[in-house]
C-alpha cells in the first residue's frame, strides 16, 4: 500500500473516532443541575388525560419521582399531600411520577393514600432517564420560568420542611 493511501486511510479514521466521540457527548444525558431548564415531557395521569410539563410555565413545579415498592416514597406521600393542599391555590402545581412497571400498583396505592395531585405513569421509563434518576424517590424542584432550582435525591425525614421553606421562596419570585 503506498503512503499517500496510508495516510488518507489514517485521516479517514481519524475523523470517525472525532465524529463519533462528538456523537457520543451529544447522546449523554448531563444529569439534571439546577439552573438547568428542566426538560420537558408528556405523561399520561392516572386520571386520564395528558400532563405537559411545559404548560405549567408561570407556575412553581414540584416534581417527585416515586414508586410503590419504595418505602421512603410511601413515606413521603402524605407529606407532599399536604403541601400540595397548602399551596396548590398559589401557582404551585405538584406532578407526582410514578416509574412502576405495573400501573396498577400506581392506582391502588394512589387511591388508598387518597393522592389528590396529578399522579404521571412513566412506566417505560422514559422520561426518568431524561432525568437521570439516582435514587428513589428524586424530587425536583422548578421555578415559574421552567428552570430547575432544587434537586433532592432520596427522602428523610424532614425534608418535607425543606420543600417547603423552597416552595415558599419561589412563589414569592
Amino acid at each position: 500500500m503506498n503512503l499517500s493511501i496510508k495516510n488518507h486511510l489514517l485521516r479517514s479514521a481519524r475523523v470517525l473516532l472525532v465524529a463519533t466521540v462528538g456523537v457520543c457527548a451529544v447522546a449523554y444525558a448531563a444529569p439534571i443541575a439546577p439552573g438547568a431548564l428542566a426538560p420537558d415531557f408528556t405523561l399520561r395521569t392516572l386520571g386520564g388525560p395528558n400532563l405537559r410539563l411545559q404548560e405549567q410555565r408561570g407556575r412553581v413545579v414540584l416534581v417527585n419521582f416515586w414508586a410503590t415498592w419504595c418505602a421512603p416514597c410511601r413515606q413521603e406521600m402524605p407529606h407532599l399531600s399536604k403541601l400540595y393542599d397548602k399551596y396548590g391555590s398559589s401557582g404551585f402545581v405538584l406532578l407526582g411520577v410514578n416509574v412502576d412497571d405495573d400501573t396498577k400498583n400506581a392506582v391502588d396505592l394512589a387511591t388508598k393514600l387518597g393522592l389528590k395531585f396529578p399522579v404521571s405513569l412513566d412506566s417505560d421509563k422514559k422520561v426518568s432517564k431524561l432525568y437521570d434518576l439516582s435514587a428513589m424517590p428524586s424530587t425536583v424542584l422548578i421555578d415559574r420560568e421552567g428552570k430547575v432550582r432544587f434537586v433532592h435525591r432520596g427522602y428523610k425525614d424532614g425534608y418535607e420542611n425543606t420543600y417547603d421553606q423552597q416552595i415558599r421562596g419561589l412563589l414569592k419570585e
